[in-house]
Parts: structure tokens; C-alpha cells; sequence
């Protein structure tokens, strides 16, 4: 009897579920933006992807100077031809896009964990906790955020320990850019977190859990997150935009993604004093950039409208 009774309580929850996840489908193919751009970021992972298969299929090292074949134009070997140091411009774009959409979605999911958990325990606890914190953030929220970047990323890794070696690679500066763009850009998604827990902490269902007993930690993450997910999930998605940009301007001035591992930041930079005499250098990672931001963006707006239940059905 009991089984039957559980089955029964739990198959028309996981119904709804399904069926809420299908009307949010369903408003999300309306948004014509949205389905755009989702297609162009399929078609651009894809292409990211590829270059693992391009690499092996015309033997090329993307990192491999050739001085003999600068400035070569598009041919059967070197697809959109080749960069001032010989290397093949197509394949450096594939790697350059792994390292800045890898840079721009564990930026934002790390600094989002963060933002998460503070808007989350602040919204939760209120009182002296939630002014701490927010008074934090709004210090935060007030430094200028690109010569912070840029004083964090000139940091020397030597004099806190690593190896010299280390310090050079371009895994340093991977994850160099990640850990600077989390700890800074954690702030608007705090924000966000703190006020829908506000609201949601004064429901009848969370003040019931309180009653019997149930453990802070129990109900943040048992009532509270599953309530607030709809919000975060769109502002993870704009961050995502904001962190590639973030990314592309370091690296262009400097302080990203170190070479000769490529990303499209660091292409841009190369190629600005080559503006006169080799344009397509900096139109290729540029278009990219731009076609990547303003895409993410749209899906964001998408994804906004299939979650928004004030959304025509």
C-alpha cells in the first residue's frame, strides 16, 4: 500500500516536471533569436572541435613557425593562408576558439558557484551575515574592473612559488584569466541569488521545513536552489558573453591567454600592427568574437522568455 501510495504522489510530480520542461521548450523554438542563435553556437563548437581532425588531416602544428611561408594566401594546404609567422590561420582559429569558450564557461561557472553561494547565504540568513556580504559585494561591484584585470594579470607566478617554466606556459595563463574573471565577476549573480532568496524564504513550504526541524544547509539546497535555478541559468548564460569579451581584451592587451598558444584575444592582439598589410588577421578572430557575444547574448534573451511564465503559451 505504501509503495502504491509513493508511486502515485511522485508520478504526477515528475509529469509536471516534464511537462513544465516541455512548454519551456516549446516557448524557446518561438524565440526566433534564441533558436538562432543556439544553431550558431552549435556550428561554432563544432568548428572548435574540428581542429583536432584538421591538424591530423593536413599535418599541421598550429604552433609550428614556418618563415619561409609567411603571408602566404588561401591554397589547398593553408585554408584562409597562413599568419607573419608561417602558421596556418584556420587551425590556429580552431585551438584559439577551444581556449575562449573553455576560458569564458569555466570562468563563469567557477565566479557563478561563488556568486551563487553568497547570494544564497546572504538572502538566507539576513541580518548582519546578509549586510556583511552584500557590503562586500557592493565594494566589489565599485572597483574598476579592467585595471583590476589588468593588475592582476600582471602578477609574476615566480614570487608566489611556481616554476619558471610554469609561469611561461600557456596553461598558466589559462588558468591564470579563469581564477582573475571568478573572483571578480561573481557580483551581478549574488545580487540576483540574494533577492529571489529573499522571497522565497518566506513560503509556507520553506517556513514548514524550518518547523520540522530541517537544518539550514538541508533547506537552502532542498527548497531554495531548485526555486532560484531559473534565474541563474539566464544570467549564467549572458555571463558567458561578458567573460569571452572580458578574455579577448586581456589577451589583446596583453595579460590573457600567453602565446604562442593561440586564442582569439591573442590573435587579435598579433595582428593589429599587421592592419594595413594583412587585414583578414584581424578580421577573422574579431568576427569570430563578435559573432560568439552577440550569439550568447541572444540565446540569454531566449532562454529569458521560455522561463518567463508571463510568456504566451
Amino acid at each position: 500500500m505504501s509503495a502504491t501510495t509513493d508511486t502515485e504522489i511522485v508520478a504526477p510530480r515528475t509529469e509536471a516536471a516534464v511537462g513544465v520542461w516541455r512548454l519551456r521548450w516549446r516557448r524557446f523554438r518561438g524565440h526566433a533569436g534564441g533558436m538562432a542563435a543556439l544553431v550558431v553556437l552549435v556550428l561554432l563548437v563544432l568548428f572548435t572541435l574540428a581542429a583536432w581532425p584538421m591538424q591530423h588531416f593536413l599535418g599541421i602544428d598550429p604552433n609550428a613557425t614556418d618563415l619561409f611561408a609567411r603571408f602566404e594566401p588561401p591554397g589547398p594546404v593553408h585554408w584562409l593562408g597562413t599568419d607573419d609567422a608561417g602558421r596556418d590561420v584556420l587551425v590556429r582559429l580552431m585551438v584559439g576558439g577551444q581556449m575562449s569558450l573553455l576560458v569564458g564557461l569555466l570562468a563563469t561557472v567557477i565566479g557563478g558557484v561563488l556568486g551563487l553561494f553568497i547570494g544564497i547565504v546572504a538572502g538566507y540568513f539576513g541580518g548582519r551575515v546578509d549586510a556583511v556580504l552584500m557590503r562586500f559585494t557592493d565594494g566589489m561591484i565599485a572597483l574598476p574592473l579592467l585595471p583590476l584585470l589588468i593588475v592582476f594579470g600582471a602578477i609574476d607566478l615566480t614570487k608566489l612559488g611556481f616554476s619558471q617554466d610554469f609561469a611561461r606556459s600557456g596553461a598558466a595563463g589559462f588558468w591564470r584569466i579563469i581564477i582573475i574573471i571568478a573572483i571578480v565577476d561573481w557580483t551581478a549573480i549574488a545580487r540576483l541569488v540574494r533577492a529571489a532568496t529573499l522571497a522565497i524564504k518566506e513560503r509556507d513550504y520553506v517556513r514548514s521545513a524550518k518547523a520540522s526541524g530541517a537544518g539550514a544547509g538541508y533547506v537552502m539546497a532542498s527548497h531554495i536552489l531548485p526555486n532560484v535555478a531559473t534565474p541563474i541559468i539566464v544570467a549564467f548564460t549572458l555571463t558567458v558573453g561578458r567573460v569571452i569579451l572580458l578574455e579577448s581584451v586581456l589577451s589583446f592587451l596583453g595579460f590573457g591567454i600567453v602565446p604562442p598558444t593561440p586564442s582569439w584575444g591573442n590573435m587579435l592582439n598579433n595582428a593589429q600592427e599587421l592592419v594595413t598589410t594583412a587585414p583578414a588577421l584581424a578580421v577573422y578572430p574579431g568576427l569570430l568574437i563578435f559573432i560568439t557575444v552577440i550569439a550568447v547574448n541572444f540565446l540569454g534573451d531566449g532562454l529569458q522568455h521560455a522561463f518567463d511564465p508571463r510568456s504566451q503559451r
